[in-house]
């Protein structure tokens, strides 16, 4: 009984030590202008640094998304937050603490020095805090926002495990973190402002009827 569960044990570090080593390939990659792959706790995302206009260029092309379309960001915290967009509109506040981290994207009058190809020329971004694990601590490792746009090419559906990426993408990708298999189904709902009011732009996991009252 000792012995299996010193295995259990040595199989568990061997795992935790090969994600690490993985999180640490994708951050030298994503800061080498590559395209990484990593499960969220929707499905799986493709991140790049959005300060590299070059590497969101390939990102768009690689999804084949129109122009127009911004890219999600994923944060660590409120604070990071706080590097990306003008301001946090007091509509937001008590909605993020009910739900952040979590499936909710939410828009923001993005700051100036905030790339027009990254906003799709909308002068807003989205963004929120991803309560999957791995997610979270790639972006704690970048020590700065990352995309977090689906894996998928643009109109099909996102992949929900690394395979699926790979299938989709081959060697397109820099890198994929594997992390099994993600909970798939509907992805972040997307919440703005519009005519000062919070409104749901796409229905996703979380259903805010109730809090929009």
């Amino acid at each position: 009984m000792l012995r299996k569960k010193q295995k259990k044990f040595m199989s568990e570090k061997n795992k935790q030590e090969m994600l690490s080593s993985s999180l640490d390939r994708a951050v030298t990659c994503i800061r080498e202008g590559g395209i990484v792959a990593f499960p969220t706790e929707t499905y799986y995302g493709l991140a790049v640094d959005p300060e590299s206009l070059s590497a969101v260029t390939k990102l768009f092309n690689l999804k084949r998304r129109e122009a127009n379309k911004p890219l999600l960001l994923l944060v660590e915290s409120v604070e990071q937050l706080q590097l990306i967009v003008e301001n946090i509109p007091t509509e937001f506040i008590p909605i993020m603490e009910k739900y952040w981290p979590g499936p909710l994207t939410l828009v923001f009058r993005a700051k100036k020095e905030i790339s027009r190809q990254l906003t799709g020329d909308t002068g807003t971004v989205g963004a929120r805090i991803s309560s999957h694990p791995v997610a979270d601590e790639l972006v704690r490792r970048m020590g700065k926002p990352i995309t977090a746009t689906s894996a998928n090419i643009s109109g099909h559906l996102p992949a929900s495990t690394a395979t699926e990426v790979l299938s989709m993408f081959g060697d397109s990708l820099s890198h994929i973190i594997d992390g099994g298999q993600t909970p798939g189904g509907l992805c972040s709902t997307v919440l703005g402002l519009q005519g000062g009011k919070c409104t749901v732009l796409r229905q996703g996991q979380i259903e805010l009827s109730a809090d929009l009252r």
